[in-house]
């Protein structure tokens, strides 16, 4: 019960904001032409397709489409879903995924590491930006999620997945609920000139500049419930307490670096962890045109993981973002990624991920492979039964699809189904079978496309 209380809660919450900035942009249209007349605003409509798109939230002179995770860039050609909101001086958007659903992880083995559940994966993400002078551009943002209240404390059930804990046990086969408070951040970049940018980024909680685009960002992975089992070598960072990023874009290049808490966060999902401030990364991005964005990274983590305070993590990551649109609401969006684990004397565990959404009006089709090593901690292994330097290389692969029922207020309402079929080393078949094969069933909640 109390599942299905929040999930109304949320709708009613979503569709509350939605029609108070549809009646804000009613009433602020009605105030110009009370001041302008009603020639000025026949004059003003008629120049709207002339106005310049709207800008990046690092940047006066890059679209909004660029807009990705923390301080992360998207193709200029990627979509943008959600709601905007104008001011006379300040500019909001609000964006918001919710996806309730029946999982099953390892269908028909219920003798075997598995599990099936209820659940509702969400996320709200408000911003807002305006101008400080000519060439100064100020935003903020905040991010949220009831993962703890529709997940629990273990999360959810995702066969292979690991990362953090709950009750003082690592997390194996179950992904982590995400905290309320996923970012809390403000930004300011002053613009040389329409090449070059400095901007400052400054978080509690947020993402330094390590890894690609976090998944519930990557326009590839929207319409999957599920966070990839490679969540932890690419952007297991994207809720850090405490960031610091300084970057410099000069034309399609951008140069980053962040000094960061290298801790994630811990099981109390309502809290504030300590700041630390104790690693540090580095990141390159490249958008070579409007359809592609590459980038390389590395991250120096300090005691990523609480069970294991003495282990350190060196981080490397390099990503490819595919955009392409070919008409009014139709797009082909792809991922590929990679990313590396290593720490001091242990092998390096490696991760490959490729993802793809296509995009026909009101339905979304979408697949995802990954190729994760874990290890035998990784997996919550009984070390008597495995040598402790073991590698178990996993792969996964998925078939899903969105179909949109209807719209309220800007709020779309999608059914959606999806399997994934794994294999991995025959040294685990005892605890999960030979070819294991998960599925669900949803209903993803989700703001309308916004025409940029």
């Amino acid at each position: 019960m109390k599942t299905h209380s929040i999930i109304v809660t949320s709708l009613l919450a979503m569709n509350a904001l939605t029609a108070l900035a549809q009646h804000h942009q009613r009433e602020h249209q009605k105030t110009d032409t009370s001041n302008t007349g009603h020639h000025e605003m026949m004059k003003h409509d008629s120049s709207m397709k002339d106005m310049p798109p709207m800008n990046h939230a690092f940047s006066l002179n890059l679209p909004m489409n660029r807009n990705g995770s923390g301080t992360a860039w998207l193709p200029d050609a990627a979509p943008m879903y959600g709601t905007m909101i104008h001011s006379r001086k300040w500019m909001y958007m609000l964006h918001w995924n919710i996806a309730p659903r029946y999982t099953v992880q390892n269908m028909g083995r219920k003798n075997m590491r598995g599990g099936e559940a209820f659940s509702a994966p969400n996320w709200l993400m408000f911003m807002g930006q305006r101008k400080i002078g000519k060439k100064g551009l100020l935003r903020f943002n905040t991010m949220l999620s009831a993962d703890r209240l529709t997940e629990g404390g273990a999360g959810y059930p995702l066969l292979f997945q690991t990362g953090e804990s709950w009750q003082g046990r690592p997390l194996v086969d179950s992904q982590h609920p995400h905290d309320l408070f996923s970012e809390l951040s403000i930004g300011y970049t002053y613009a040389f000139s329409k090449k070059s940018d400095l901007s400052f980024y400054l978080a509690y909680p947020g993402e330094p500049a390590l890894g690609s685009v976090a998944f519930m960002h990557r326009p590839s992975a929207l319409a999957n419930p599920d966070a990839p089992l490679s969540h932890h070598w690419n952007d297991g960072t994207h809720i850090t307490f405490g960031v610091a990023t300084i970057g410099y874009r000069f034309n399609k290049l951008k140069i980053e670096a962040s000094s960061f808490t290298g801790r994630e966060p811990d099981e109390n999902r309502y809290n504030f962890d300590k700041p630390r401030f104790d690693s540090y990364s580095g990141r390159l991005s490249y958008n070579p045109t409007r359809n592609w964005s590459f980038q390389v990274s590395q991250g120096w983590i300090k005691s990523p993981e609480f069970l294991h305070a003495d282990e350190d993590v060196t981080r490397t990551t390099a990503s490819a973002i595919y955009a392409k649109k070919f008409g009014e609401e139709e797009f082909l969006n792809i991922t590929a990624l990679w990313g590396v684990n290593k720490q001091h004397e242990s092998k390096s565990e490696n991760a490959v991920l490729i993802e793809a959404s296509l995009r026909q009006q009101k339905t979304a089709f979408y697949t995802r492979y990954e190729w994760t090593q874990k290890s035998v901690e990784e997996l919550d292994l009984n070390e008597a039964d495995f040598n402790m330097g073991s590698l178990f290389p996993v792969n996964a692969f998925t078939l899903g699809f969105n179909y949109d029922l209807f719209s309220l207020n800007n709020v779309r309402f999608a059914a959606g189904s999806q399997f994934t079929v794994y294999h991995t080393d025959n040294r685990l078949k005892d605890l999960y079978g030979k070819t294991p094969v998960s599925g669900q069933v949803f209903l993803r909640i989700y703001p309308s496309l916004m025409n940029m």
